[in-house]
């Protein structure tokens, strides 16, 4: 019984406790990828253009993958995607 009124009486003390301040993240508000901007490099060698679609696109990062590659399933509005094909070029630009 004693256990009983213990284990309320913290459920009663927790209730009471300040909630968690928010976390800062380490993402500028306002940063998002523009994939329209690069679509004119669909086509070719993913090598030769990742940089310059990351420059053109706005993006802060760049995922490079082979269709049909498994990947993490994050959105991030400020990351380039490039998808290319076994031989390297790219098939689809997206972002998140």
């Amino acid at each position: 019984m004693t256990r009983v009124i213990g284990l309320m009486t913290l459920l009663a003390l927790g209730a009471c406790a300040k909630p968690a301040t928010p976390v800062a993240t380490n993402e500028a508000p306002g940063v998002q990828c523009d994939a329209n901007a690069v679509q004119a490099l669909v086509g070719r060698m993913a090598a030769d253009v990742t940089a310059e679609a990351q420059q053109r696109s706005g993006a802060r990062s760049v995922r490079s993958y082979r269709s049909g590659d498994m990947m993490t399933m994050d959105f991030r509005p400020d990351r380039l995607n490039v998808e290319r094909d076994a031989a390297g070029k790219v098939v689809k630009f997206s972002c998140g």
